[in-house]
């Protein structure tokens, strides 16, 4: 709706009176004011940006893993406070993969290519807990596997050919900063697992 006024005359002189020309022209200042956008860009609180994330936002968690006997493997994953992830490597072994039976005794937990032959894997779980002081408290459990040739199994009165497999279980805690400096475990197998935390 268009706003109205009406205008009073002198009826001797027929010229508008000064006080309502006063008002008009504080109601235009006003309405022009409150329609311009750049006033309330001009007004605006400045925003401060820093580089800290909250102690349950997401930090980015390279593990590397080196091992002689498991291979070497190195991913990086975003992973919250509380949260887990886990990582998971198939590489085929220096003596190649081995052909193995669905006769064979754990079959169903063996890392297997296309072929159905056994490569080695390496998985680990990472759970981290990250204090108000930026420190991760972490636990991280590591499981891997290799075939180093095969072996002869009885199954059922049968002799089957399966893989020698080798297996490694280890579950370690331990604390980090999250800076981005890093922090090396050595498992008892003798496999280093370097982590290194960046939010």
């Amino acid at each position: 709706m268009s706003p109205c006024f009406s205008l009073s005359a002198n009826a001797a002189t027929g010229r508008v009176r000064r006080p309502v020309i006063a008002s008009l022209l504080v109601a235009f200042a006003a309405l022009v004011a409150t329609a311009t956008p750049l006033g309330a860009v001009y007004a605006a609180t400045p925003i401060t940006v820093t580089s800290q994330a909250a102690t349950d936002g997401p930090i980015r968690y390279t593990v590397k893993v080196t091992s002689k006997q498991f291979g070497n493997a190195q991913e990086t994953r975003t992973i919250r406070s509380g949260e887990s992830d886990d990582f998971t490597w198939k590489t085929v072994p220096p003596g190649g993969a081995v052909m193995a039976s669905d006769q064979c005794p754990d079959y169903a937990s063996l890392p297997l290519d296309t072929n159905g032959a056994m490569i080695r894997q390496t998985q680990i779980r990472f759970a981290p807990v990250v204090s108000n002081d930026g420190t991760a408290t972490v636990q991280l459990s590591f499981q891997a596997q290799t075939p180093h040739g095969s072996k002869s199994v009885d199954n059922a009165g049968k002799t089957v050919q399966c893989p020698n497999n080798t297996k490694a279980s280890e579950i370690v805690r331990f604390s980090m900063p999250t800076n981005g400096s890093t922090k090396t475990l050595t498992l008892t197998d003798g496999t280093q697992i370097a982590v290194s935390a960046k939010r």
